[in-house]
């Protein structure tokens, strides 16, 4: 089954990006990370100004991981699960010349337009990668802050996920990302959808678990901030599109899903 998620997640992704390249936003494929309640208002308009319109539309995410790092001067930041390229482009702002912005991703057509958009930006601060989450290409302790935009709920392995990104942080370095959380039990209807997978829902780890799992890879300081909770209506919505009697579940659902940021750090010592 997680061999099935890992490549219908990057036959949607990589038709997302194609979409995005043909002058369209992707919103308007079951593709993205939900449906505009998660995906919609993410950035301010100088960040919006500040990227391709490409960067822009691509931006499948339910945060803005760049806004709440805290990111510094010099820094070199890693982005998992990078798409279109938005978050590494404005982390590579962030950081100045002086730092860099590496992104993660393991769709070739996402890469590709990601790379697009950053000769269209005229950014040289910033490289893209081809991998996945369970294997970073990155030697250990090679970066200060990971950042991700809800995709880290997407891993068919987070344990393992979660392991390598504390593996290639510097001593003292910070996690810190956006994705969907969860808040009480789940229907086995949605867990069992993997349309509703690739929305960004189905794999949401219970709130608990997240900081069960950060624990366990070595992690301290953890803190799970919601930052946008959905409600029934916003539920009705992804339902639908997978074809999920909307009426019967969608009660069963509210409240319980969340777009959450996420922080811990890597022990100094």
């Amino acid at each position: 089954m997680s061999q099935d998620i890992k490549e219908t997640v990057r036959k949607k992704y990589g038709e997302a990006a194609l979409e995005v390249g043909s002058g369209d936003s992707c919103r308007s494929s079951f593709g993205c990370c939900g449906p505009d309640p998660i995906t919609s208002n993410l950035y301010g308009s100088a960040e919006s100004a500040a990227v391709p319109e490409n960067a822009l539309k691509a931006s499948l995410g339910c945060g803005n991981p760049t806004a709440l790092a805290e990111l510094k001067k010099g820094e070199t930041v890693l982005d998992l699960g990078s798409g279109g390229g938005i978050d590494v482009l404005l982390s590579a702002q962030r950081v100045g010349p002086g730092g860099k912005a590496y992104g993660l991703d393991m769709t070739g057509e996402m890469l590709e337009l990601a790379r697009r958009n950053q000769r269209e930006a005229a950014v040289e601060n910033v490289e893209f990668l081809k991998g996945e989450l369970e294997a970073i290409p990155l030697p250990d302790n090679s970066v200060d802050v990971i950042i991700s935009n809800c995709v880290i709920n997407l891993s068919s392995d987070k344990s393992k996920a979660l392991a390598e990104a504390y593996r290639v942080l510097r001593p003292g370095g910070r996690f810190a990302v956006s994705d969907v959380v969860v808040r009480g039990e789940v229907p086995d209807e949605i867990r069992r959808s993997v349309a509703l997978w690739i929305g960004c829902v189905a794999g949401a780890m219970q709130e608990t678990e997240y900081r069960e799992r950060l624990s366990a890879a070595g992690f301290t300081s953890i803190n799970v901030e919601p930052t946008r909770v959905y409600n029934t209506g916003d539920a009705k919505g992804f339902l639908k599109e997978a074809g999920i009697d909307v009426e019967a579940i969608a009660p069963e659902v509210d409240g319980k899903f969340m777009s959450a940021f996420v922080r811990a750090r890597k022990p100094a010592g």
